[in-house]
């Protein structure tokens, strides 16, 4: 079935399945499935057994994956997070769908979660090919925005050429890029995880494995949707 959304905002059973009812719930499944994680148990295996716990939905362990870590990921995460006032003067790397895409789902209304490691992340996905939708270039605008105002030295956006239509976003970035004056090099990449893991700059993601794997990191997609009113925030992470 093609893709045929003007939004990528919630899912018609959200607004019950992220209840604010729900909270206390996904909250303790978050906490059961990241103290699972830290003992060596599978992903799969311990997954089942919180939400068959909690009677989660598809959906809502969906959500709790996303949002779960180790507690030695979570601090070792936290150590190298940076501050605004820290991007400022060096190279910013972005993961282009990551970030805009949790961005999009903001301004569409749809769930945002609060993980446990301080990112924001959403449950849409990219697969295959990338469709724009309304809040696209809200989103595009946004998210330049807020990098010019951290004044980074140099800006690359990463996107995956696999993935159809990425040739089009890129353009679309590099046309609002010239709007709003913003300097910023987009890159259509194979594998943007691979140039993302050996940058020597900042890297804006909120991607686990990205997160895991740099040394220093900054929280793009968190400070955009935060000015965005729209957005559902769920805190999954208990914080």
């Amino acid at each position: 079935m093609p893709d045929t959304r003007a939004h990528r905002g919630p899912h018609p059973q959200d607004a019950e399945l992220f209840h604010q009812s729900k909270w206390p719930d996904l909250q303790a499944a978050v906490a059961d499935y990241s103290w699972l994680l830290g003992r060596g148990y599978a992903s799969p295996s311990a997954i089942k057994v919180v939400g068959d716990r909690y009677a989660l939905d598809q959906r809502q362990r969906m959500a709790v994956a996303r949002s779960s870590c180790t507690d030695a990921q979570r601090k070792r995460r936290g150590s190298r997070q940076l501050k605004d006032d820290e991007v400022a003067g060096q190279e910013l790397s972005i993961d282009g769908f990551n970030v805009l895409t949790t961005v999009e789902v903001a301004l569409g209304g749809g769930v945002i979660i609060a993980a446990r490691d301080g990112t924001y992340r959403d449950i849409a996905s990219v697969h295959g090919t990338y469709r724009k939708v309304e809040e696209t270039g809200a989103a595009i605008e946004r998210v330049l925005t807020r990098v010019g105002s951290l004044q980074p030295v140099r800006t690359r956006i990463y996107l995956d050429s696999p993935v159809g239509n990425s040739g089009r976003l890129a353009g679309m970035i590099r046309s609002i890029a010239g709007e709003l004056r913003i300097e910023c090099e987009v890159c259509l990449v194979n594998d943007p995880d691979k140039e993302l893991l050996r940058s020597a700059g900042i890297v804006a993601t909120a991607d686990s494995g990205i997160l895991d794997g740099v040394a220093r990191w900054f929280n793009l997609a968190r400070g955009v949707v935060d000015s965005v009113g729209e957005a559902v925030v769920v805190p999954m992470g208990g914080d």
